[in-house]
């Protein structure tokens, strides 16, 4: 008789982590939802307000429609040479 109680607590125990783990599932979704609303609100979007009454362009984006290309010069090597592009850093 042993030998049956056991499967049946095992099965409760299983049913019991299956429906702890859905709750925990719904209640990840909701918090996952709240704290991108709340970064958004107080972070990115005043961000943004406050850097277009600036009048500031942080991706420089003003002077794609005058020129042709949106092509820059690399700053770093005027001359590249072969040992520097062998070397990852």
């Amino acid at each position: 008789m042993t030998s049956n109680a056991a499967p049946v607590a095992s099965t409760g125990w299983r049913r019991l982590q299956h429906g702890w783990l859905l709750l925990a599932g719904h209640f990840g979704e909701v918090q996952t939802l709240l704290i991108v609303s709340v970064v958004y609100l107080f972070v990115v979007g005043p961000t943004a307000v406050f850097a277009g009454l600036l009048g500031r362009d942080l991706l420089a984006k003003r002077g794609f429609a005058a020129s042709a290309s949106a092509w820059r010069e690399a700053d770093s090597i005027a001359t590249p040479d072969l040992e520097r592009a062998k070397r990852l850093f």
